[in-house]
């Protein structure tokens, strides 16, 4: 086992003891040495909420989400954080970015993605999708609303 995981694992088992204090600092301590870890960052963005340090506690909700910038969960978390933090504004930009990387929508008020013609038909009549047959591939062809 990697001395990380073992200190990470420490970490774990002081705030399974109720020991948030020495689960921070195990959890920091990994960031000095490895800056990018983003477990340890994910885990001290949700014990500092805890023990009310804010500012810290999204400073490191935020890294989550420039280290995997695709994961909506990182986004998610980020949002939670910024509103339990008081700074509802930019959880709410984070749960949007949450919403359109899971494919849904980014909320009340925002705007809607607009379908795509498929690959190599215009849409210059002003109709999008052409004939409304199955082309031979299988595949729906398609006349669709926009």
């Amino acid at each position: 086992m990697s001395e990380t995981i073992e200190r990470y694992d420490r970490a774990m088992a002081h705030k399974d003891s109720g020991d948030l204090g020495a689960a921070v600092r195990e959890l920091a301590a990994i960031i000095e040495d490895e800056p990018d870890h983003l477990l340890s960052h994910s885990a001290l963005a949700v014990y500092l909420e805890k023990l009310g340090r804010a500012d810290e506690a999204v400073a490191h909700a935020q890294r989550v989400t420039e280290l995997d910038p695709q994961d909506a969960f990182a986004w998610t978390q980020l949002a939670v954080i910024c509103q339990r933090c008081g700074q509802s504004e930019q959880g709410d930009r984070a749960m949007a970015r949450a919403r359109s990387l899971a494919g849904g929508s980014a909320g009340p008020g925002s705007p809607q993605p607009q379908p795509q013609p498929p690959a190599g038909e215009a849409g210059g009549s002003g109709e999008a999708g052409g004939s409304g047959e199955a082309g031979g591939s299988g595949e729906a062809g398609g006349s669709f609303e926009v």
